[in-house]
């Protein structure tokens, strides 16, 4: 008999997982690493390819931290149209369903928003083997898909998918958001107050670390040392438009110390990717998903970094990448609509400035300002973001509490591996309220 033959049984559902660098499988490898340390047998279902580039294949089974992972052939064909992506949503869902009904000693379903659809496929498992769904949100569709002008708010895809948020948000013993913009919208579709858990998405600090500009070779690689580095790093999507900023880049084309990496993919990366075959500016820097163990040296070479939210999408979205600048010491730099989390958390403290999307003049004259911060100011702005991530933000303190969110309700293992429980008790401000 196996090590896990006597333990109960938790299914995590989601089409990405690392090594995917897509940030919702990292968040899912966290959780699920942690569950089995308190002694539960974990089983991810999720996509045998690339979420990004499908021509990416990764091993069918795979054992890592003790997370069993089974990896799902025809899960994914790309990203190009929303009918690519219904096509992969869909074969991936069916396989997860008819593997989810025979998974045995199942206690629990943890889902997330990845593919939009999952949620349809915890339902249909539900309903099977009874057991409670613990439903973790990273954004919200329709909502989202509404905003960004991509599809009709009074169609019939709106209308199914609407019906779909009410069933899951029904059927989950527990729903967490992200922040408390996103729980107003989903209390609006169906009032889940008192299930609903507010827990901001926790820094990858395992991959996090902050290397000094003198020992970093990113920096000398890229012909960096003596620059001031602002980086947009991560998914370049419609819901982050770097429209306004590469624009800017381009009018400071001849600023003698000013550089501009964009890092990553994504539909909206053409912008960046046009601009510079056109133009060939000296300070555009367009650079591929860098793997995790090189995170540590691209994300430290920034001076300051950019994250970016669609005007339309508080709520909808949250931009995950501001913890990962701040757990590394550094400044931001935002460009979104106020109120959000993020201007919140720049009203708290000093750690960045507030940029205005819809006015090139005006981010001009604000990346020249801060071009000419010094330093030591630069160097404080990071010091307090980092403490604000230490105090109210960590990996250790978020973490632990999404995993009290998702053992509640369910049976405990026999033996169960020690956790931070006594640290949790010592906390001086629930994790859900670092916003407040």
């Amino acid at each position: 008999m196996s090590q896990n033959a006597a333990k109960p049984r938790l299914l995590i559902i989601s089409q990405v997982y690392v090594p995917d660098p897509a940030s919702v499988g990292q968040h899912m490898a966290d959780a699920a690493s942690e569950l089995v340390k308190r002694g539960y047998d974990v089983r991810v279902l999720t996509s045998g390819r690339g979420y990004a580039d499908p021509t990416v294949k990764y091993p069918p089974r795979e054992t890592l931290d003790g997370v069993e992972i089974i990896r799902l052939p025809f899960s994914s064909i790309g990203k190009r149209t929303i009918l690519h992506r219904l096509i992969g949503q869909t074969m991936f869902l069916a396989q997860v369903i008819a593997r989810g009904w025979f998974t045995p000693r199942l206690v629990s379903i943890l889902v997330s928003t990845s593919p939009p659809m999952a949620s349809f496929a915890a339902v249909a498992i539900r309903l099977i083997r009874r057991v409670p769904i613990k439903f973790w949100l990273m954004d919200l569709n329709p909502d989202q898909t509404i905003a960004m002008g991509s599809i009709a708010p009074n169609s019939l895809a709106v209308r199914a998918f609407n019906w779909l948020n009410r069933r899951i948000l029904a059927a989950a013993s527990d729903v967490i958001v992200l922040d408390r913009f996103m729980g107003d919208r989903v209390n609006a579709k169906r009032n889940v107050a008192h299930k609903i858990s507010v827990i901001p998405p926790w820094p990858h600090e395992d991959e996090l670390e902050s290397v000094p500009r003198d020992a970093n070779p990113f920096l000398e690689r890229h012909e960096l040392a003596d620059k001031f580095v602002v980086m947009y790093s991560g998914n370049h999507g419609l819901t982050t438009p770097v429209d306004t900023l590469v624009e800017a880049a381009l009018r400071l084309r001849d600023h003698p110390t000013l550089r501009f990496l964009f890092i990553g993919g994504g539909a909206g990366k053409r912008v960046v990717d046009d601009a510079i075959a056109k133009h060939r500016p000296p300070n555009l820097i367009s650079l591929p998903y860098q793997p995790l163990d090189q995170i540590k040296y691209s994300l430290s070479a920034a001076d300051v970094h950019v994250v970016l939210m669609a005007d339309q999408l508080v709520g909808m979205v949250h931009p995950c990448k501001v913890y990962g600048a701040m757990a590394i010491a550094k400044p931001v730099l935002y460009f979104g609509p106020r109120p959000s989390h993020i201007t919140e958390l720049l009203d708290h403290q000093e750690i960045g400035w507030e940029g205005n999307l819809r006015s090139v003049e005006e981010t001009v004259e604000l990346l020249r300002k801060i071009a000419d911060t010094p330093r030591e100011k630069l160097h404080a702005m990071g010091q307090r973001a980092r403490s604000l991530v230490d105090h109210r933000l960590s990996k250790a303190l978020l973490c632990e509490e999404f995993l009290d969110v998702v053992m509640r309700g369910i049976p405990r293992p026999t033996a169960v591996h020690a956790t931070s429980a006594q640290a949790a008790d010592t906390r001086k401000q629930p994790a859900g309220a670092a916003a407040d």
